[in-house]
């Protein structure tokens, strides 16, 4: 905001350049990200509208969360990585795929590092 300017002042000069300002009542914000939310609790939005485009401004108190990635493995999965890795082990195996969200070429590799 410009120092020692009066709000209504402010919001009038806004008006005659043709930028219109408003309060959206909000609980809360979530931005969702592909590898986290972040949530935005106890927020103050404000809308703006300038030249055919709208913005928000967003402030408030900030929490990230990291998403977690549920991997379907099959027997079919772990049968694989236990052929193409050369092993036996199949808890060696799914563990490797767990860790690897389900990559099975990344799994084998890691399992043949390790040998």
């Amino acid at each position: 905001m410009m120092p020692n300017m009066d709000p209504r002042a402010l919001k009038s000069l806004m008006s005659k350049m043709g930028i219109k300002s408003s309060e959206v009542n909000a609980d809360s914000v979530t931005i969702a990200c592909s590898d986290r939310d972040i949530l935005i609790h106890n927020p103050q939005v404000t809308r703006i509208e300038a030249q055919g485009m709208v913005s928000f401004q967003i402030s408030g108190d900030v929490e990230e969360k990291e998403k977690s990635v549920n991997v379907e493995i099959t027997d079919e999965d772990i049968r694989m990585v236990m052929e193409k890795a050369g092993i036996d082990d199949r808890d060696k195996a799914e563990q490797a795929l767990k860790d690897t969200n389900g990559d099975i070429a990344e799994a084998i590799m890691r399992i043949k590092e390790q040998q």
